[in-house]
C-alpha cells in the first residue's frame, strides 16, 4: 500500500470515529440543550429563590400535576394534589406519595416535563425529587415533596401549566443494591454465602 492509500485509510478512519463519538455524544448534548432551553418541555435542575422574583398577583395560572411510572418499573406514583392555582413569582409546594410494590430495594429517577413547552424555561423548581436518584427499600412508601415557581416573565396567554413526572428505574439499580445488602452482613453471614456460592 503505499502512502497516498494510507493517508486516504486513515482520513477515512478519523471520518467514522468523529461520526461514532458525535452519535455518541447527541443524545446527551440534546438533552442539555433542551434543559437549558425548555425545549420538549424539559425543566432540567433550576434553582431560585422567591426572593428574587415579584409575585404578581394579578394573575392566575392552574398548574396540574401527572405522575407516570416507565414500563419495567414496578412502582405506585401518583400526586397527592391534582391542580393547584398559582400566582407567577409565589413559591409553591406540592407533594407526590411513591412506593416500592417489590420485596427489593430499587432505585428510581423521575424526569419531568412541562406544557406547553413554552412554559417549561419559566417553570422553576426550587425543591424536586427529581434533582437525585431516588433508592426504595422492599415495600417502602415514601413522600416527595415539589417546591415551584412559575416566573411572573411568563407569556400572559400562558393560564395552564401541566407538570408531569415518570419514574424510570435505574439501569443496573438491583445489582446495585443487591451489593448494598451483602456487604451490611455480619462477617458470619458474609462466609455462609460466600461458602454457598462456590459449592455451584
Amino acid at each position: 500500500m503505499n502512502k497516498e492509500n494510507k493517508r486516504v485509510l486513515q482520513n477515512l478512519l478519523f471520518v467514522v470515529l468523529g461520526m461514532f463519538c458525535f452519535g455518541f455524544a447527541l443524545v446527551p448534548l440534546y438533552d442539555v440543550f433542551c434543559e437549558y432551553t425548555g425545549l420538549n418541555g424539559k425543566t432540567g435542575v433550576q434553582y431560585v429563590s422567591a426572593e428574587q422574583l415579584q409575585v404578581d398577583t394579578s394573575r392566575e395560572i392552574k398548574v396540574e400535576f401527572l405522575a407516570n411510572t416507565n414500563d419495567g418499573m414496578p412502582w405506585e406514583f401518583k400526586a397527592l394534589t391534582y391542580s393547584i392555582n398559582v400566582h407567577p413569582g409565589e413559591a409553591n409546594r406540592v407533594e407526590f406519595v411513591v412506593k416500592n410494590t417489590t420485596n427489593r430495594d430499587i432505585i428510581g429517577r423521575a424526569t419531568p416535563s412541562v406544557s406547553p413547552g413554552l412554559a417549561a424555561a419559566y417553570f422553576k423548581k426550587t425543591e424536586c425529587f427529581c434533582f437525585t436518584e431516588q433508592l426504595l427499600k422492599a415495600g417502602e412508601e415514601k413522600i416527595m415533596p415539589v417546591v415551584f415557581i412559575v416566573d411572573p416573565a411568563i407569556n400572559k396567554n400562558i393560564r395552564e401549566i401541566t407538570l408531569s413526572y415518570t419514574f424510570f428505574i435505574q439501569p443496573g439499580s438491583e445489582d446495585k443494591t443487591a451489593s448494598q445488602d451483602i456487604s451490611s452482613l455480619d462477617d458470619v453471614s458474609k462466609l455462609a454465602i460466600n461458602t454457598a456460592l462456590t459449592q455451584y
